[in-house]
């Protein structure tokens, strides 16, 4: 018990352009991504899937971010374009949670919401119990109709985020956290 303790005391965010390869392999995916399954759900409706970005696939979605860009920024520089093609080549690995939360009679959207949300921290937990690090983070494109469609993600799904995946390129830094006394209260004291 106390090494999962200290696993998940010392889990830090990494910027995606400071992850590196190798990225994990099919097998330790597998195993993220199964991880990841198995949040709290409600009613068992499973309201998020897994969008995984590998490979060159990183670049083709890359090519579709890039196109959405330029369309909304004619006078965007050549540079641009290019930091924009690679938003999802910066890591090996790159997971975006999609929720699919929707009305129903007896399970509130918004537990739902959080199911998929639970989903994405349980694959920047399961990313450093392999040894990896991890980004979680949305960005514009998380928002944007036209680059959603592409990736396949239906009108009535969202992004819960795109986790970035991979191994950092030096040691990560602690920042500081909030101290207990500043966000907890005891009910009734």
């Amino acid at each position: 018990m106390p090494e999962a303790i200290d696993l998940l005391k010392t889990r830090r965010s990494v910027k995606p352009m400071e992850l590196t390869g190798p990225g994990p392999s099919a097998a330790e995916i597998d195993t993220i991504l199964s991880i990841a399954s198995r949040v709290p759900d409600h009613g068992k409706l499973t309201p998020w899937r897994f969008i995984v970005f590998e490979g060159d696939a990183r670049l083709a979605a890359g090519d579709k971010i890039a196109a959405v860009f330029r369309a909304e920024n004619p006078g965007a520089t050549a540079d641009q374009i290019e930091f924009e093609h690679n938003r999802l080549a910066r890591a090996p690995l790159v997971i975006a949670v999609v929720s699919r939360a929707a009305p129903h009679v007896k399970i509130p959207e918004w537990e739902q919401m959080l199911s998929a949300g639970a989903a994405a921290m349980s694959l920047v937990f399961a990313a450093h119990a392999l040894g990896y690090a991890a980004n979680w983070i949305t960005e514009w494109y998380a928002y944007d109709r036209r680059t959603l469609e592409a990736f396949g993600v239906k009108a009535s799904e969202r992004i819960a985020g795109f986790v970035h995946i991979g191994r950092p390129v030096k040691p990560p830094e602690d920042r500081p956290r909030p101290a207990l006394t500043d966000i907890v209260t005891r009910y009734g004291s």
